[in-house]
């Protein structure tokens, strides 16, 4: 076995990533390979989105997908992992407000919010307020669309809580967040990002680039092996191969400029609405040097 070799003083504290099981995400991770690391050096810790977040600010975990809304609150304590996101430009597929009416109908309506994404919840706020003037109220809730609406107007899921209410649709007004961003933006929705705490891009930066580019090779692998990871989450989760496959594919894990545009122009609209205290500065770590890149 040929581990990856890092510096000498970087070998006694393993980085620890936080690990999703949202089908969403594993086109990145199923491949991943622990065995070229040694048991030193990488821990992957399972975590669901809204404990990532935790773990994340507390220093527990050194890196993972977290939402973006969480990066843009501590952005001051992160940087982002070029060329890895959960992204779209136009449907998404997996965020969903259902509703007892037309979107352009909830003017002062009762809006349950799923538990699990910060980011979503203030995605539908910005989209709400500022392209339907809707001055709606809230109520985060567990994921459950019949207890949700049972007190509500309309309600958001994500992920796997998204995916299925979809396929057992009651008859509600169904409205995907990506494809409305899109249509009143032109932008790129950027959902989740891979930060890395700051301190651990100056004390573990050789191993920093070793984990950095065994994801991207995770991911390299994921999208061209697809069908594999079509399997796995057909046997997870359900569905049929054929929406799994039109379900990754209209889904970005890139990072680029333009995804960046989006997100600076989300954080944007969420300061605007008093939802951050400030639009946050997108920093992205660059594994050629040990300087950030703006």
């Amino acid at each position: 076995m040929n581990y990856f070799v890092v510096g000498e003083s970087e070998i006694m504290s393993a980085i620890k990533i936080g690990k999703i099981s949202f089908s969403n995400i594993m086109p990145i991770y199923h491949f991943f390979r622990t065995d070229q690391f040694d048991e030193h050096q990488v821990e992957l810790i399972p975590q669901v989105p809204s404990q990532l977040n935790r773990s994340m600010a507390a220093g527990t975990i050194d890196m993972g997908p977290i939402s973006s809304f969480e990066y843009g609150r501590n952005y001051k304590e992160y940087e982002i992992l070029p060329d890895l996101s959960i992204s779209s430009k136009g449907q998404v597929r997996s965020i969903f407000l259902f509703s007892r009416k037309p979107i352009e109908e909830l003017k002062e309506a009762k809006v349950a919010l799923t538990d699990k994404s910060a980011t979503s919840n203030h995605l539908l706020k910005v989209i709400l307020e500022k392209f339907y003037e809707s001055f709606s109220s809230y109520k985060v809730m567990p994921a459950n669309l019949e207890k949700m609406m049972a007190i509500a107007d309309a309600a958001l899921l994500i992920g796997d809580d998204a995916l299925l209410a979809s396929w057992n649709n009651p008859g509600y007004y169904m409205y995907d967040l990506g494809e409305l961003w899109y249509k009143h933006t032109g932008l790129w929705s950027v959902f989740a990002v891979w930060a890395v705490r700051r301190e651990v891009t100056h004390s573990k930066s050789e191993l920093l680039r070793s984990v950095h580019n065994e994801f991207l090779h995770s991911k390299k692998r994921g999208l061209t092996d697809l069908d594999t990871v079509v399997a796995q989450a057909k046997k997870e989760f359900g569905a049929t191969a054929e929406f799994w496959k039109v379900y990754y594919t209209g889904l970005s894990y890139e990072f680029t400029s333009e995804h960046k545009k989006g997100l600076e122009y989300y954080y944007a609209c969420a300061a605007e609405l008093g939802l951050l205290e400030e639009a946050a500065k997108v920093e992205i770590w660059s594994p050629d040097s040990r300087q950030s890149a703006v």
